[in-house]
């Protein structure tokens, strides 16, 4: 079978000629596959995280401890997605390495982290540890993949789009009915 570039063209979301490894502050939504609802639900205008969201909020809040340049500011666990914001420091070191060991060649020093490399070991590192869950503690499964495919990001430029989102999310369960990713909708 051919390839069809019409019919597979996938374009990307992201902002072209971007550096998303620059310092700065990125707004993040990461969706479940088919928007399922695997984290828990939402009562009265609050998360009520089951073990697999308690899971994914241990995760997302100890990515600062691995992964230095990289910080965290307000996030919410959502029944089948995440809102939070990334903040890259730009360091210039990966995961685990250290801006003091030098015993390393140049060569094997890791490049600063980018907003990509954030969201794909935040997704590896949950879809592991739910799988885990599935094999040992019957949670439910998913099909595929747990997370979509890509995410939605919006870089932070100012003080006011900052607060702007820090209120959405920070108000994000309360409007859970009527958010566009509220499974029935």
């Amino acid at each position: 079978m051919q390839f069809d570039p019409l019919k597979y063209h996938r374009q990307s979301i992201r902002l072209k000629n971007y550096d998303y490894s620059q310092s700065g502050a990125y707004f993040v939504t990461i969706c479940t596959q088919n928007r399922l609802c695997h984290f828990g639900c939402i009562e009265n205008g609050i998360p009520e995280l089951n073990d697999a969201g308690k899971i994914i909020q241990k995760i997302w809040i100890e990515l600062p401890e691995y992964y230095p340049g990289v910080d965290i500011d307000i996030f919410v666990i959502m029944p089948n997605h995440i809102h939070g914001i990334i903040v890259l420091g730009g360091v210039g070191a990966g995961p685990r390495a250290s801006p003091e060991d030098n015993t390393q060649p140049d060569s094997q020093m890791e490049r600063a982290m980018t907003l990509p490399d954030v969201v794909h070991r935040f997704k590896s590192l949950t879809t592991t540890q739910y799988r885990h869950g599935v094999k040992m503690w019957n949670w439910p499964s998913f099909p595929g993949k747990l997370w979509q495919r890509n995410y939605y990001e919006h870089i932070i430029r100012s003080d006011s789009d900052l607060n702007r989102i820090r209120d959405y999310i920070q108000n994000n369960p309360k409007n859970w009915i009527t958010d566009r990713l509220y499974p029935s909708a």
